[in-house]
């Protein structure tokens, strides 16, 4: 009877490292699915804000002041939209710059980030933040009307 014993023991052993490797298995799959699924949903919102012309938010928007200083760079300025809400994301606004030729000097191309004052709101896309940057439409400062 010892014998039987034995070999029963080892058989529910077998078995319960076979269920245990079984279940690690199918937990690392679990986690590989869904870090697929993620990664593709990220990259899918990152393509989209990138090639599908959007805004932050939806008319009217909220009207922002930018001030663009001396030898700002392209890279604080992505930043800065991000942060003051008139781009959604800092990495895709400036894959567009370099789309839309502005701030970026590689080979002679593009133009140079412009000082000044801009009038942007959150309900511009971000090509036209862009152009409007690209090109200086910077706001005229309001002059006092005072007739005497």
């Amino acid at each position: 009877m010892g014998g039987k014993t034995g070999t029963s023991t080892r058989d529910i052993n077998r078995v319960t490292r076979a269920i245990i490797l079984i279940s690690w298995k199918l937990i690392l799959l679990a986690l590989v699915i869904l870090l697929v699924y993620e990664s593709v949903s990220r990259g899918y919102q990152f393509g989209y804000g990138l090639f599908h012309n959007t805004a932050v938010d939806d008319p009217p928007g909220v009207d922002l002041r930018v001030t663009i200083g001396e030898d700002e760079s392209l890279v604080n300025l992505a930043a800065a939209m991000e942060e003051s809400g008139l781009a959604k994301d800092r990495f895709s606004f400036l894959i567009q710059c370099i789309f839309y030729e502005y701030g970026y000097r590689f080979m002679g191309y593009g133009n140079p980030i412009r000082e000044g004052t801009y009038l942007l709101n959150t309900s511009m896309p971000a090509k036209e933040i862009i152009i409007t940057l690209r090109d200086g439409k910077v706001e005229e400062p309001e002059e006092s009307s005072e007739e005497e």
